[in-house]
């Protein structure tokens, strides 16, 4: 993408242009709309209705308008592993929170992000993919407008994304293993999730990486990606992530959860390449893997 101007070329005959968009291009059916309404698709450089038939060869254009952020752009420092036109990707820190809340308004990934796009003339919403909890480090991807984020949404949907993480959990957990235990909120109010029969289909993959003193670094993949997965999963079979007050306990070696994002992989949604992007442990989990 460049310059906010998709360029798709037809590589079919007889198809309509809202085929096009939502079956090749993976649009949203109320987007699509937003964008037949507001002239916004053009068919060899003409505006055209969302009905129209095209044949291989036309070029179909989608414009997308520049846009005001919701967010509060404040000078907040954010950790870029990857940009392109169409993505921005960070590394989030401990204790940092993703977008706004009644008691972080102003001091978010959401806030810094918006800066970074105002002092950089992009003139796009803050449009998050993912998200981490607070006390949870590692990658957090943002797009740069609606068609990339629908995309990944739907790649994230269709767990088609391949996420990675590091935890040091308590206890020695040898080996690897499949967790497959559904995980439900009993109260609607409740933070906290655990394992029952009436929860969601949830599968986290595991594998030991190294044995420290009465703890383990574990390396996990989410087949699935459900709230607190990794937490009360590794809670569930005997071995919580050290730091996690919610599902284990207070540690004296780390004041949060050492759990990190620490790689994905998944299609660029304009090139659809493979992409793959990796942030390294941080030094609070590091120190405690290379002193134990």
């Amino acid at each position: 993408m460049f310059n906010n101007i998709l360029k798709y070329t037809i590589q079919e005959n007889d198809k309509t242009v809202k085929t096009i968009l939502m079956e090749k291009l993976n649009f949203s059916r109320r987007l699509s709309k937003r964008l037949e309404r507001t002239g916004k698709i053009l068919l060899n450089g003409r505006p055209v209705k969302l009905n129209k038939s095209i044949f291989a060869g036309d070029e179909l254009s989608i414009e997308f308008d520049e846009e005001e952020d919701e967010y509060k752009a404040v000078d907040i420092p954010i950790d870029i592993i990857y940009e392109d036109d169409d993505l921005l990707i960070v590394n989030k820190q401990p204790h940092t929170v993703v977008h706004p809340t009644r008691s972080h308004l102003d001091d978010t990934i959401a806030n810094g992000v918006a800066y970074y796009f105002k002092r950089n003339n992009i003139n796009r919403k803050v449009r998050f993919v993912n998200r981490l909890d607070m006390n949870t480090s590692g990658i957090v991807i943002i797009a740069k407008n609606p068609y990339v984020h629908n995309h990944l949404a739907d790649q994230m949907k269709s767990n088609t994304v391949e996420k990675y993480y590091y935890a040091i959990v308590e206890g020695l957990l040898r080996g690897e293993g499949r967790i497959d235990a559904p995980i439900a909120k009993l109260e609607p109010d409740d933070i906290i999730r655990i394992v029952h029969p009436s929860g969601k289909e949830c599968i986290t993959e595991y594998k030991s990486e190294k044995l420290l003193n009465n703890m383990t670094l574990v390396k996990l993949k989410l087949i699935t990606g459900r709230t607190h997965q990794i937490r009360v999963h590794l809670k569930h079979i005997g071995h919580p992530v050290i730091g996690d007050v919610l599902y284990g306990s207070i540690s004296s070696l780390i004041d949060r959860q050492a759990l990190h994002c620490y790689q994905m992989k998944f299609k660029h949604p304009v090139t659809m390449e493979d992409l793959t992007v990796t942030c390294p442990v941080p030094e609070d989990m590091k120190k405690i893997i290379d002193e134990e």
